[in-house]
């Protein structure tokens, strides 16, 4: 069976090799109202944002992608120096396999090297939290010098993969202790299913910092593991993981739902554009996060890597400007008009009690 290391080259190889992309976030149903006289300067927009007390250029998020294998680093150093050019946050892959084996940690450690003044979050699995406990989670933050820990919740596609780690008992209390005795925020993220009002707010009672909705849309892991499977010829998995490629709760519906309970939450999973973190913004979201637009940039180039993340921000500054935003304050107080399956989707959900 694939090590960590090989598993996480494989990964990078179908994301951007094979057809791994599903529709369905719900930011089509999210609209954003016109302003014909937004009766200020574009260059008045401002951008910055605050995050877990640091300040940001923009509040955009790389999403957590790669990292523990030689074929990563080069990616994984092009993404850091994006993010401390254009000053936004960037999140490194799981670092698993640097902690089960120290000769993987170039691809980590050149994260802090190449930003030296970026927000850089670290990750590992809630399922490895009781495994290596708070001194092996330390070891995951000192390795990055990380501002903050992410702890990705991923029990879909590891009930999909062949040998995954399927034992989701005490992962909530594990996080609690995690959040009461690292020295650093905790973010709690999903991979790509999204986040229940009920799950955010059991988080944010468990004193996590942020969670990252990583919703429905984009991405689909178990479409991943789906190809995975098929390299090997396992029917069973290869079949879970077609099954499973469009379930979860899509992004905008995640993001609405999760901002009724929790006060700071950043929104990913399939956010392709400026405009989707925008719109993000616009319905209670802290920032908005994006992995696969920014891999094969990355994988080309520093300059690539640059470009992509000035084109988003570009992105998020036309649409506060066309809103009539100065700041990310008013973007998040612009109204917006929900349609179509988000209404919907939305209008029968429980009330808060």
């Amino acid at each position: 069976m694939p090590g960590t290391s090989d598993r996480k080259d494989d990964h990078i190889r179908i994301v951007q090799e094979e057809d791994v992309e599903e529709p369905g976030t719900g930011f089509a149903d999210v609209h954003l109202r016109h302003e014909a006289l937004p009766e200020m300067d574009f260059s008045d927009v401002d951008t910055q944002a605050e995050f877990l007390g640091h300040t940001l250029d923009a509040p955009v998020f790389i999403e957590s992608m790669t990292g523990g294998h030689p074929n990563t680093t080069e990616i994984n150093r092009n993404l850091a120096a994006a993010a401390e050019e254009h000053g936004v946050a960037m999140g490194v892959g799981s670092q698993r396999a640097a902690l089960e084996d120290e000769s993987k940690t170039e691809s980590f450690e050149v994260v802090r090297e190449a930003a030296p003044d970026a927000f850089i979050y670290g990750n590992i699995g809630a399922a490895q939290l009781d495994e290596y406990g708070v001194e092996g989670v330390e070891r995951a933050v000192d390795m990055i010098d990380a501002d903050a820990l992410a702890v990705h919740l991923n029990f879909l596609q590891e009930a999909v993969q062949p040998g995954g780690d399927v034992d989701a008992r005490g992962c909530l209390e594990a996080i609690e202790r995690t959040a009461a005795e690292l020295g650093v925020p905790v973010l709690v993220k999903e991979t790509g299913n999204g986040f229940t009002r009920e799950t955010a707010e059991k988080l944010a009672d468990a004193g996590v910092d942020a969670v990252d909705v990583a919703g429905r849309g984009g991405t689909t892991w178990s479409g991943v593991e789906a190809y995975r499977a098929a390299a090997v010829d396992d029917r069973r998995g290869e079949n879970l993981g077609e099954r499973f490629r469009t379930w979860g709760i899509p992004t905008a519906v995640s993001t609405v739902e999760c901002t009724e309970v929790h006060p700071c939450v950043v929104a990913s999973g399939g956010v392709r554009s400026g405009v989707d973190v925008a719109k993000a913004i616009a319905l209670g979201a802290a920032a908005g996060g994006m992995a696969k637009p920014f891999l094969k940039p990355a994988a080309q180039g520093r300059e690539e890597a640059l470009k992509a993340v000035e084109d988003v921000v570009a992105e998020l500054r036309t649409s506060m400007y066309v809103t009539g935003s100065k700041d990310i304050g008013e973007l998040s107080n612009t109204r917006t008009v929900l349609t179509g399956i988000t209404r919907e989707y939305l209008d029968q959900l429980p009330e808060l009690g």
